[in-house]
């Protein structure tokens, strides 16, 4: 394993059995050890949203009501879409197939730039409207909570690239558990911002 946690890319075709390395977890351990720091992370980003919430649910409402829940459901799909394709390539490469595996990751990655474009549409039609990071801490809340899921994607969509470049089967087992974080983070995510009330 590399000082970046990446590993030289395993014989063309070869199977390869999974990986142990994170002591029954799959992929890397260090990425484990990422992946709950940044669930930590978005968990305060949670707690904070529901600390406000709590001090004014009239705000918080009326600023839900002016969110796109059409887009929300349209990106959750996306990203699950994404996580299956990421999923697959998973077991595509335990099969041995580096040339499958590289296809899933690319169109999990490919769903992750639909993401953020939906995501910039969203951004876009709110600050045609005046809603803004400074409008209210709905919509302070609304910017940081998203804009740090969607710089999370942008990470992601990154370390797919990087594993199927170097494609073995403890490198795609560890990206596609980041993967994977994204997902889960967007699926409590968006009840939470757009749903709950």
């Amino acid at each position: 394993m590399s000082a970046a946690g990446i590993s030289p890319p395993e014989p063309q075709g070869g199977r390869s059995a999974p990986s142990t390395a994170g002591a029954g977890l799959p992929g890397n351990l260090m990425m484990w050890v990422l992946i709950a720091s940044e669930l930590l992370a978005f968990g305060g980003f949670f707690i904070a949203f529901a600390v406000s919430y709590a001090g004014d649910p009239a705000l918080f409402r009326a600023g839900q009501a002016q969110l796109d829940r059409r887009l929300g459901v349209i990106n959750t799909l996306v990203l699950l879409t994404s996580g299956l394709f990421a999923a697959l390539a998973v077991r595509t490469r335990h099969d041995g197939d580096v040339r499958a595996t590289r296809g899933w990751l690319a169109l999990a990655a490919a769903l992750g730039l639909l993401f953020l474009g939906v995501k910039a549409a969203e951004y876009a039609k709110k600050i045609a409207h005046g809603l803004t990071i400074t409008t209210d801490s709905f919509f302070e809340l609304y910017y940081l909570l998203t804009g740090f899921h969607a710089l999370h994607v942008v990470a992601g969509i990154v370390i797919l690239a990087l594993v199927a470049w170097r494609c073995s089967a403890d490198n795609v087992e560890t990206g596609v558990a980041f993967w994977h974080m994204v997902d889960l983070v967007w699926v409590l995510l968006f009840p939470i911002v757009y749903l709950l009330r």
